[in-house]
């Protein structure tokens, strides 16, 4: 940034650090933190209330995502959630006593995948009830350590429908890999139907005691057991269909320890490499109607030698023949030629982890939900707009070069869109042009259903986009760490792009930790709409540092503005009627004098926490208007006419002197590409 020395002055200055907590008589939620970044998008941690995923946004699984006891994570049709390929370090889990209740449907499956769905990937679905197990009561499972078993069969976990999950199995140790889905002790009041899992490392699903039941069940590539259980589990899979293309796997079914009867229902597998079909290990074994095997070398492996009749096929004791030369292994005679099961109305189980997006230039029209890669140094060749109904999730630390294309380029989301762009204070997400200069490109805007004096369905100065409705409670997505630079492209003599627009944004919508540098128009503007704003650095923006329009009724908390250029048009701008926003805590500070607060027409504000440092005017009421509207620390702006000719200048007799903001610890807007 310019003139370091300047701003490390500046920040020397800021004493006291600014008061954001809560006080002593605040009770926050335990699990706040995990609240808050489920609202981003990101899932980690141990969520210990009541939440629900939107298909709306585009969730990132970056490590262990536990839901405790007494809570229940609810899954909308539709949703994604993107696992990071970190082995045993990520996986969701869900504890003794907790529930987890997945409600995809056929057209809108929800889907649990890592961007590559490679085997081992991530640690997949790992579920813990209090039903009966072999175990015992608060037995110790081999994933992760977590408590399972109890006494009661009926046991209610949640639900599971319309679930695509794929890239599971990492690696715990020698003995132990995460399977796609594991039951501990789940009981039959668990409801399981049309589960997917695909491109395992270890067991597709496994049962570990239990009397859980699943109806349609597709499991292809899972690289140890398609479907495994043990503990005596005594529960039921009714329409299965198994798929092996792969060398090197073990078997469609491993059944283990003392034979607790489960029933399998029109079960179909299919090899192409050989391989075992069904092994059943101690005593192990099961009741199997409607049997389909192909192009498996062993049908039936009794691995420890045990009774044939403890498998039932088609209500016969199974009818096999020992292949030569072998102790265990068969060849069944008869029982596994019935029809294969037709799947071809199973067009779920070809849905796929959200998209990310290919290549390195962004630009178009975007529909569906893509999500942008960190790794991947992203160039904007031209406009890139959100569509109704579509999203684009933005991980920590991405990197955007906007070419120094004016007005053609920019990002845009339309109403109906959302943008989720997920910075952290240590890896923020960068748009910027290649030399940060002024007027470069056209920055971001967002369009949004909220409330504006403008009208429903208003048309923006800026691209001509729709925006406006009835609902201030709007949510466009989220912005969170932005560092936005070399914006203000020139659209016309009286309009030009700012670095961020936000049209009748809602205050549903998220928005934190954002700044704009270097902009040749304003730095934010508000347009209508509800929006809420925390921590806004804002410096050497060459109109307007913030500005808004339209009765924008929001609010911004911790606002910084620096000035170093001369000939900049306002710190503050509002504009039209009156609709009350909020400041709270305000450090402006400029090298170069100008206009501190400007309001038009009848306009104003209520300020908190003012900080003004070096300008020529303090409040510009441009249009003559009241200055009650302007309300500081709890009274009307206590002002000095400057009695300057055709102008309302003033100079702010107090209020305007408030501890500036301490932002020695932002170290984020110091993020470049």
């Amino acid at each position: 940034m310019k003139k370091l020395l300047f701003k490390v002055f500046a920040m020397a200055l800021l004493v006291a650090p600014v008061l954001t907590g809560c006080n002593d008589d605040d009770d926050p939620r335990p699990d706040q933190d995990v609240l808050d970044n489920l609202e981003l998008g990101i899932m980690q941690g141990t969520l210990q209330s009541d939440y629900t995923l939107s298909a709306s946004k585009s969730y990132q699984l970056e490590g262990a995502f536990l839901v405790a006891d007494g809570a229940t994570l609810t899954i909308e049709p539709g949703t994604n959630i993107l696992a990071k390929a970190g082995g045993t370090e990520v996986y969701v889990a869900v504890l003794m006593g907790g529930k987890i209740k997945i409600n995809g449907t056929s057209n809108l499956p929800v889907v649990m995948a890592s961007k590559d769905g490679k085997p081992g990937d991530w640690g997949g679905l790992t579920i813990c009830g209090k039903a009966i197990t072999s175990a015992g009561v608060n037995a110790e499972a081999e994933v992760g350590g977590f408590k399972y078993g109890g006494t009661d069969a009926a046991d209610n976990s949640g639900n599971i429908d319309y679930l695509v999950i794929k890239g599971t199995g990492a690696q715990i140790n020698d003995e132990s890999q995460y399977n796609g889905v594991s039951f501990y002790a789940i009981g039959y009041g668990t409801t399981v139907n049309n589960l997917a899992v695909i491109n395992g490392a270890d067991d597709g699903v496994e049962f570990f005691g239990g009397s859980v039941k699943v109806t349609n069940l597709f499991l292809q590539n899972n690289e140890d057991d398609a479907i495994d259980w043990t503990e005596e589990w005594n529960g039921s899979v009714t329409n299965a269909y198994i798929e092996h293309t792969i060398e090197g796997f073990s078997t469609a079914f491993e059944g283990d320890k003392a034979n607790n009867n489960p029933t399998f229902t029109n079960i179909t597998a299919v090899s192409t490499t050989g391989g075992t079909a069904l092994q059943f290990k101690s005593t192990s074994g099961g009741t199997i109607t409607g049997l389909h095997l192909n192009g498996y070398d062993v049908d039936l492996d009794m691995k420890d030698g045990g009774n044939l009749s403890n498998v039932t096929i088609d209500g016969s004791a199974a009818d096999g023949s020992l292949i030569s030369g072998e102790s265990s292994k068969y060849t069944l005679n008869s029982g596994k030629d019935s029809d294969p099961l037709d799947i071809s109305g199973w067009t779920w189980i070809d849905a796929d982890v959200v998209k990310v997006w290919p290549g390195t230039t962004l630009g178009g029209e975007v529909t569906g939900v893509w999500t942008l890669d960190a790794s991947v140094a992203y160039t904007l060749d031209e406009a890139l707009i959100i569509k109704d109904g579509a999203s684009l999730a933005i991980p920590a630390g991405t990197k955007i070069t906007a070419d120094a294309g004016g007005t053609e380029i920019y990002v845009a989301v339309l109403m109906g869109g959302q943008i989720f762009i997920n910075g952290t204070a240590d890896q923020p997400v960068v748009m910027s042009s290649a030399n940060g200069q002024p007027g470069d490109w056209g920055g971001l805007t967002i369009c949004g259903k909220g409330i504006t004096s403008a009208g429903v369905d208003a048309s923006a100065e800026v691209g001509g986009f729709t925006y406006g409705g009835t609902d201030n409670d709007d949510d466009s997505g989220n912005v969170s760490y932005l560092v936005i630079k070399g914006t203000g492209a020139q659209i016309n003599e009286e309009s030009q792009y700012n670095g961020v627009s936000l049209y009748a944004v809602g205050s549903k919508t998220m928005l934190n930790n954002i700044a704009v540098i270097n902009g040749a128009d304003d730095g934010i503007e508000f347009f209508g709409g509800a929006a809420e704003v925390t921590n806004l650095y804002l410096e050497n923006c060459e109109d307007d540092a913030v500005d808004w329009t339209e009765e924008w009724s929001g609010m911004v908390e911790n606002t910084y503005i620096l000035h170093e250029i001369d000939g900049f048009s306002t710190a503050f701008e509002g504009d039209k009627a009156n609709a009350n926003p909020t400041f709270k805590n305000v450090t402006a500070i400029s090298q170069t004098g100008g206009i501190a607060l400007q309001f038009k027409s009848t306009s104003g504000a209520t300020i908190t926490g003012l900080h003004l440092s070096g300008y020529d005017v303090d409040l510009d009421m441009k249009d003559n208007g009241n200055l009650s509207n302007v309300q500081i620390d709890g009274s009307d702006a206590d002002a000095t006419n400057q009695n300057v000719a055709d102008k309302y200048y003033y100079t702010l007799d107090s209020g305007k002197d408030a501890t500036p903001i301490d932002i020695s610890g932002w170290n984020w807007i110091e993020a470049d590409l």
